[in-house]
């Protein structure tokens, strides 16, 4: 997601964070705001090729029952951040422990303990993915972080969360399958070509 950091404002009393999320949510609505290493983001709602790349992943994972009694596959829930008192991230595509509903933290986000992988799909500022939530799920030590990079054209694989970042980061190119770990719930594999060419603009005559 393309983001950009927000102000605080100065006159009277400060708020919180999380209060300058929820007026920025209420002024441009449809958008996504995160807080992450304690710095406030928002996001433009992404174009339909993003759109696409999520449905396109979320095929494989409900093909193998994932979804399902044990787990869920989720678009757009929130994990709450042990990187900063009020951080949280909103990730395109989750999975999730089937009982996640009661492991609710706070601000309608969900304890990372639940969360078994994270997906996130790049748009503009594809450093922030790359990047900053890198840091910020490995220190949540969300067991697993793919990112569809539409930028460079490649598939990354996180696993082994260690010390603020993934002690494995494998990067996938177009005409490599990609097998994800069964600790996810069952074994998923990704065409890379496949899921990257669904997160292509249409062009435009």
């Amino acid at each position: 997601m393309s983001a950009a950091a927000a102000e605080h404002p100065c006159d009277g009393q400060p708020e919180s964070q999380l209060e300058t999320a929820d007026t920025l949510m209420e002024q441009l609505p449809g958008y996504r705001v995160e807080i992450i290493g304690g710095v406030i983001t928002v996001a433009p709602p992404p174009d339909g090729a993003h759109a696409s790349v999520l449905t396109d992943v979320m095929i494989p994972f409900l093909a193998v029952g994932i979804h399902g009694q044990e787990s869920r596959v989720l678009q757009n829930v929130g994990v709450w951040l042990p990187s900063g008192q009020e951080d949280f991230a909103i990730p395109d595509l989750a999975v999730v422990d089937a009982d996640f509903e009661e492991h609710l933290s706070q601000y309608n986000c969900y304890d990372p303990a639940v969360f078994r992988l994270v997906l996130e799909v790049t748009s503009g500022n594809y450093q922030q993915d790359l990047r900053n939530k890198v840091t910020a799920y490995a220190e949540a030590k969300i067991p697993v972080y793919v990112i569809v990079d539409r930028k460079h054209n490649r598939l990354h694989v996180l696993t082994e969360p260690v010390a603020g970042d993934y002690a494995s980061h494998r990067i996938h190119a177009p005409g490599e399958q990609v097998v994800l770990p069964d600790s996810i719930g069952a074994e998923v594999k990704l065409d890379v070509a496949a899921v990257l060419k669904a997160g292509e603009p249409k062009k435009t005559t």
